[in-house]
């Protein structure tokens, strides 16, 4: 009897991709949010400053304020504009990248399969993210241990935090063009697609600025020219490169080198600042530790990689929510006992509900008799799905999201009643020009405007990704998700929304 042939392997055919309405506002929202929070994150740098205070002095009495005023008061760069960029910083900044990248190929990691794909197959990933984070940790600690809070990249990044930004706002721009213009070599309808390409089903509206903004392709990637290394490992998803590795790690180290100019200012090192450095670096390590969970998320399922992505992985979040740690480096709040036990308690009750809801949502979906998570009440959909509707899932649909939320206040609480002024004063010892950061009646208040944005600010992303998990649910569901509606009322928070 012949021996059979080997069968060819099929290749995957493209299908008509999914297509979506506009969100976030359109076109239109997309201009302001292009061009209008990269303006925010320098405004948020300017306004609260080691210059004249936070806010500066003039914003508070709007009838002696001018142009040249507010520029000396927040310390507006003496060449203008110009002075927001230095080719320095953006080389080192780049080579930060280049190391995080150097990481991701030749260090060994764990392999995964991602989801499946709507043209059939699944990509292939490879996580190290914790493992090239504890390494590059490890050597800001050897450098520290040498020198201490004079470690060149703690003064380098304190003194040259403004050129950062720019320097994160072009690297992150740039890669966004870049898969923008790439985006367009997608394989059409009915075409082969070996490497197993797609366009987001958000992203292909036909509107340059909204597509550029939102992102049209579903995972681009990139194929190095490395020898010696798995085809894995030369294979870089973009998408998952920005947003576990330069800007999430990058946030802690901002906030580290926030603990530093602290001590070089005062000669010691609050609780406050320790707390929000402690808490914020957990919660970042966690998410590294847990990168593979990052294949079931919203982000790398539903959502292209454009602006909206690269701007946020490495502008928003290192640089807006390390804004606690940084005014703390200059208004050194000292907690006590009481300050610290009702932080303690928001993280605590932030993290249980969090965890525990998760925890749950994980036991229940790879081990239903396990018998920690036995005891749940469900419904079955027609899908085969199953619903929790007792135990944490019974309170709420996105119970998860109130536990995160509430660890938010934990990175602004630390502040206290925020806001100071920069007061200048002669040294009566050696006449010296000093400066001392000083809560005044004018001030105090003003500046929870920043540190306390971050609360906001994350209580309205959360609800609209909410929002976007209901219609989709919605979709898959049909009938099946108004019953379970029914069931489970709240939204995110119990009896409440």
């Amino acid at each position: 009897m012949a021996p059979k042939k080997a069968e060819k392997p099929q290749i995957p055919i493209q299908p008509v991709p999914e297509k979506r309405g506009y969100e976030f506002g359109g076109p239109l929202g997309a201009f302001g949010i292009v061009f209008g929070l990269p303006l925010l994150v320098y405004t948020f740098t300017f306004v609260c400053n080691d210059v004249t205070g936070c806010p500066a002095p003039s914003l508070l009495s709007p009838a002696t304020l001018t142009l040249d005023k507010l520029k000396r008061e927040v310390g507006w760069p003496e060449e203008g504009i110009v002075g927001l960029y230095d080719t320095r910083v953006t080389l080192w900044t780049l080579s930060y990248y280049a190391f995080s990248l150097f990481l991701q190929v030749f260090l060994p990691g764990q392999e995964a399969d991602g989801v499946p794909l709507a043209c059939g197959g699944r990509l292939k990933y490879k996580f190290n993210a914790f493992k090239s984070a504890i390494i590059i940790l490890s050597g800001l600690a050897t450098g520290t241990y040498m020198y201490g809070a004079d470690f060149v990249v703690w003064t380098f990044l304190w003194e040259n935090y403004v050129q950062v930004i720019t320097a994160n706002l072009l690297i992150s721009s740039s890669v966004a063009l870049f898969v923008y213009l790439k985006s367009f070599t997608v394989p059409q309808p009915g075409k082969p697609n070996q490497e197993l390409r797609e366009l987001a089903p958000g992203g292909h509206t036909g509107n340059p600025l909204y597509d550029f903004f939102i992102g049209r392709e579903l995972n681009p990637r990139i194929r190095l020219p490395i020898p010696f290394v798995s085809e894995v490992s030369r294979t870089i998803d973009i998408k998952v490169f920005m947003e576990m590795r330069p800007g999430l790690l990058g946030w802690t180290i901002l906030n580290l080198s926030n603990v530093a100019h602290q001590y070089r200012t005062y000669g010691y090192v609050t609780d406050s600042i320790v707390l929000v450095t402690i808490f914020q670096g957990f919660y970042i390590l966690d998410a590294l530790y847990m990168e593979p969970a990052i294949l079931t998320t919203m982000d790398v399922i539903m959502d292209g990689f454009g602006f909206m992505l690269s701007f946020g992985d490495v502008v928003w979040v290192p640089h807006i929510y390390s804004i606690q740690s940084r005014y703390l480096a200059v208004f050194p709040l000292e907690l006590g006992w009481s300050g610290i036990a009702l932080v303690l308690g928001a993280i605590a009750v932030g993290y249980s509900i969090f965890r525990g809801a998760n925890n749950q949502k994980n036991r229940f979906r790879t081990d239903p008799n396990d018998p920690r998570v036995k005891h749940i009440k469900f419904i079955e959909t027609a899908s085969g799905s199953k619903l929790m509707v007792s135990g944490w899932w019974g309170l709420a649909r996105h119970i998860n999201y109130f536990g995160d939320w509430v660890m938010s206040w934990s990175y602004c609480l630390p502040t206290g009643i925020a806001g100071y002024a920069i007061i200048e004063s002669i040294n009566p010892t050696n006449g010296a020009l000093q400066k001392q950061a000083v809560q005044t009646p004018e001030a105090r208040g003003w500046g929870m405007i920043l540190t306390y944005f971050y609360m906001l600010y994350f209580g309205v992303l959360l609800v609209h990704r909410e929002m976007r998990d209901e219609e989709k649910c919605k979709k898959k569901y049909g009938a099946d998700w108004d019953r379970y509606t029914s069931m489970v009322r709240s939204r995110i928070i119990p009896g409440i929304y």
